[in-house]
């Protein structure tokens, strides 16, 4: 058995939790949360033999052999750093690290304790993207792709209205791009490789925070845009433009249907039979990894592409979060300049 941890109690741990169930081999042992009435109510309501307030306790628990993380993207560095160093295995959500010398780091110290660290990017791990994947041979030479999220946020509204919740936090390493952009950017490069040339776009909101932006990168023979939002929605699928034909994606954040329409006229209909909870998929490969001793070297390559091209575009809007200027003040002896 592999017995595992959760760190936040929000709807994502809840989600995973009902994801953890399709795997027979992992059992839920504790639940950390910095407030005791609700690490207690939490572990009582789904199952976890117990509880922990101080993340230090965590570390040092011998009963537990991994952790989910599915705190504030401003927090994953510094949690997973101290529960690998204790041997635990992550599975931490995206985005998986503030910025990419973060993730670098993590991903030493993953391989000197030979522990797995996988980010919790679920849209990779589905049948549907491996069903795109698949499928690209039939479009013949790519030529461009156009990857798009919007959604736009319930917690806009509160925004609007002065209340600043965590999805508008740049405190916390938040905001557009890195919580929905990425689901445009990590495919993006997990399909095509790391581009030659990125320029960002964003739409800066009066906190400093992000609400929407727009990435253009270039690809030798190929172009690519990736456009995100939650300031807006949008109703325009996915597409990736061949010489031979076009995929349509109805939801690059989860693809259950692709369409093929080719040169000739005629279309074809991928059908992607796959869970509902599309979560297990994610967790079943970090219970593989475990297994089989591995650390996600495999996967976490894209990661590192993911996160430095959004390290670029913030760099290019303007985007900087405190643990940014934490990272570039210990490399330069005082500087706080993101940009250097």
């Amino acid at each position: 058995m592999i017995h595992f941890a959760t760190i936040g109690t929000n709807f994502i741990t809840k989600w995973f939790l009902e994801a953890a169930k399709e795997c027979p081999i992992l059992e839920y042992q504790a639940v950390y949360s910095r407030n005791e009435d609700t690490a207690k109510a939490f572990a009582r309501e789904f199952g976890a033999k117990t509880y922990v307030t101080d993340i230090e306790e965590l570390a040092r628990m011998e009963s537990v052999d991994g952790v989910y993380i599915a705190s504030p993207n401003s927090l994953h560095y510094e949690q997973a750093m101290l529960l690998m160093e204790h041997g635990k295995h992550i599975l931490c959500e995206k985005t998986i690290a503030s910025n990419s010398q973060e993730l670098k780091s993590m991903l030493e110290l993953a391989e000197k304790k030979h522990v797995v660290l996988l980010e919790a990017m679920r849209s990779v791990f589905d049948p549907g993207f491996y069903a795109i994947s698949e499928n690209l041979h039939k479009l013949g030479t790519i030529r461009r792709a156009s990857f798009q999220f919007c959604k736009y946020s319930s917690r806009y509204d509160n925004f609007k209205n002065g209340i600043v919740e965590n999805a508008f936090n740049p405190e916390l390493s938040n905001g557009a791009l890195m919580d929905i952009g990425v689901y445009c950017v990590h495919p993006m490069m997990k399909l095509f490789g790391r581009p030659k040339s990125v320029h960002g776009e964003a739409l800066m909101l009066r906190n400093g925070i992000d609400g929407s932006g727009t990435i253009l990168a270039g690809y030798e023979g190929m172009q690519a845009e990736m456009i995100y939002s939650k300031i807006s929605n949008s109703q325009v699928p996915s597409q990736i433009q061949g010489e031979d034909g076009c995929m349509i994606i109805r939801a690059i954040e989860n693809p259950k249907e692709l369409f093929i329409t080719y040169n000739n006229g005629e279309t074809e209909k991928i059908l992607v039979g796959k869970n509902d909870q599309n979560m297990v998929y994610e967790t079943a490969e970090w219970v593989r990894l475990i297994e089989n001793g591995l650390t996600g070297r495999e996967h976490n390559r894209y990661s590192v592409m993911a996160l430095e091209v959004m390290d670029q575009v913030r760099a290019q809007t303007g985007l900087v979060f405190p643990a940014d200027k934490r990272l570039f003040s210990a490399k330069t002896g005082g500087s706080d300049s993101f940009t250097e």
